[in-house]
This record gives C-alpha cells, sequence and structure tokens, in this order.
C-alpha cells in the first residue's frame, strides 16, 4: 500500500542539494507539504538580501516534494516565482506546498513562503506533467483520474 509521508521523507533524505542548503522537512499533512531554512551569510546578494535563486530552491524543494506525493512520478514544465517581501541573514523562511489541480497528466501546486514574523515573502506556482506507470506490455497504465 502507498505511503505518502514515507515517499516524501524518502524522497528529501535522498536529495544532497536540499542538506547542502540546510533545509529541513516540516510538517506533512494530507493536503501539504512544509521546508524550511534559516538564511545564512552564503545565502544572500550583493546588495545584502537573500538571492532570489535562494528562495526559488526552497520553494521549489517543496513543490517538487508535493508533486511526487503520489505513486506516479512528475516532473516540473513550468514554475513562476513573485517575491513580496524582502528576508535578511538569520531569518527563518518556509515553503508550504499545496496541490491546487490534479488531473491525469498534469498537476498544478502552489507554494506559500513566510518568513518567522509570519509575513509572506515569495508566492510559487508550479505545474507537474505526471509521468504514467507502464505495464507489462509497454503500454501506459489508465488511472480513475481525469485529465
Amino acid at each position: 500500500m502507498f505511503d505518502r509521508t514515507t515517499k516524501i521523507t524518502d524522497s528529501f533524505a535522498a536529495d544532497p542539494y536540499t542538506a547542502s542548503q540546510g533545509m529541513v522537512l516540516g510538517e506533512i499533512t494530507e493536503s501539504s507539504v512544509s521546508v524550511s531554512m534559516v538564511v545564512r551569510e552564503d545565502h544572500v546578494n550583493f546588495l545584502g538580501g537573500t538571492h532570489g535563486g535562494v528562495v526559488f530552491s526552497l520553494a521549489d524543494c517543496a513543490f517538487a516534494l508535493a508533486s511526487n506525493a503520489h505513486p506516479e512520478d512528475a516532473v516540473a514544465i513550468d514554475t513562476h516565482l513573485a517575491i513580496t517581501a524582502p528576508t535578511v541573514i538569520g531569518d527563518t523562511i518556509t515553503a508550504t506546498a499545496v496541490e491546487a489541480t490534479r488531473g491525469r497528466s498534469l498537476a498544478t501546486y502552489r507554494v506559500d513562503v513566510t518568513r518567522d514574523d509570519d509575513r509572506t515573502v515569495a508566492l510559487f506556482t508550479g505545474t507537474v506533467f505526471i509521468k504514467q506507470k507502464k505495464t507489462t506490455d509497454n503500454r501506459q497504465q489508465t488511472t480513475d483520474q481525469t485529465s
């Protein structure tokens, strides 16, 4: 039987990039996945603020975990990030991903990134292509989900 929490936890543990950036797996619920990190000195840009790539990486990690929290693997085909407030060294930022829609071949997610004072610092949306399992005769297995 499929275990969503185990798949998320195992996927996070198998990702060396998340560990190198100091990301920590947070709350896993039936509808969301959270990942957080403390902004470090090596996360800031030449203006002294958190590099946009750091915020994107955190949101992308939560997105990847949420979109792959199903039996089928999923790969990103579109992402978008809007940064709405600054963060600085020492801030804890948390990305929480929620599935907005899911069909047979596409799913879309929203990820809210907040800092430790609960201010939203970024809004991320992402769409994935859902890879269907192959049957023994190499045909795509159908599911009961709609597209």
